[in-house]
């Protein structure tokens, strides 16, 4: 369409005819993405310090919605960092299947200290394994044990056992896969001393005790790889941090917050219950020596 500079200028009600389009749009300034820079930057932040943070969880942190989330990280390439395959584990294979049921397959696990998962990991570190063994409390999500070793045996999971028990009042149900210091006879007999029940997850069915899996993976995720410390003492001490956090900071994505802050909130909710039903207990109470007294004066008017 040619173009008369000579013309006297139009109006953009006359301009927006012409070009077959909303005059709204002859006012439109673009701002959105001014908007998503913005929030990138925002997201990033979270990103920095919780580096397996997907949108879902960023959007938590953020208090924002997790569609906007993700769709500002599509924008922008944004990633977490991707979870590694677990290790294999040549012990185990061949092993007969242990005759130990799956206690937690369907129940309701309502209260802490019901049901504990337990697991170990391998961790790489210069040309042999360091083992970190944990115990989870399903309910709250904290670990509330764990233990570090250069030999993966009985000795280690009942270790990280005997540290939950410290703590915390013995489960009902612990929970394990059938990995070979899980079926010793020590461990067995050791949760039978405490009256603890012993349940297992069927053999290759690493989704049965999942919420040790999920935690190792991430926890691998975040801690980095081992030889970044080059000193076993600096190591340890870097997985004691990576627990620390897991447990106070980092947000659960069935809880929506961290395990320590649910389990307080737990906690705190108790007493306002028992609380609760003394108080209608004393207003029940109050009641019925009103009704009594009530009664006495009914029955004194009609005897006059």
């Amino acid at each position: 369409m040619a173009i008369n500079s000579l013309s006297p200028p139009k109006s953009k009600k006359e301009l927006a005819k012409q070009l077959g389009v909303s005059r709204q749009n002859l006012y439109y300034k673009p701002k959105m993405n001014e908007k998503n820079l913005a929030f990138k930057a925002e997201i990033e932040k979270v990103m920095v310090k919780h580096k397996a943070y997907g949108h879902k969880r960023i959007a938590i942190d953020l208090k924002a919605n997790k569609k906007k989330v993700l769709r500002v990280m599509k924008l922008f390439s944004l990633k977490p960092l991707q979870r590694r395959k677990p290790p294999f584990k040549p012990e185990d294979l061949n092993q007969a299947s242990m005759n130990i049921p799956n206690l937690i397959k369907g129940i309701i696990i309502d209260a802490p200290n019901q049901v504990w998962a337990t697991d170990f990991t391998y961790l790489p570190y210069f040309g042999r394994f360091i083992y970190l063994a944990t115990v989870e409390d399903i309910f709250t999500r904290q670990v509330i044990g764990w233990t570090v070793s250069i030999k993966h045996n009985t000795n280690l999971v009942m270790q990280a056992m005997l540290k939950a028990l410290e703590g915390h009042l013995a489960p009902k149900i612990a929970h394990s896969d059938q990995g070979s210091e899980y079926t010793s006879k020590n461990y067995l007999n050791f949760l039978k001393s405490l009256d603890i029940q012993v349940s297992m997850s069927k053999k290759a069915s690493p989704w049965q005790n999942g919420c040790q899996e999920s935690f190792y993976a991430g926890f691998k995720l975040e801690l980095g790889h081992p030889e970044c410390y080059p000193i076993l003492g600096e190591l340890v001490e870097a997985i004691a941090g990576q627990i620390r956090y897991y447990n106070n900071e980092r947000i659960h994505t069935a809880l929506k917050c961290a395990p320590a802050i649910f389990a307080r909130r737990h906690n705190l909710q108790q007493p306002i219950v028992n609380a609760n039903i003394e108080n209608v207990y004393e207003f029940i109470q109050q009641k019925n020596q009103q009704l009594r007294r009530n009664n006495q004066e009914v029955t004194k008017v009609l005897c006059v």
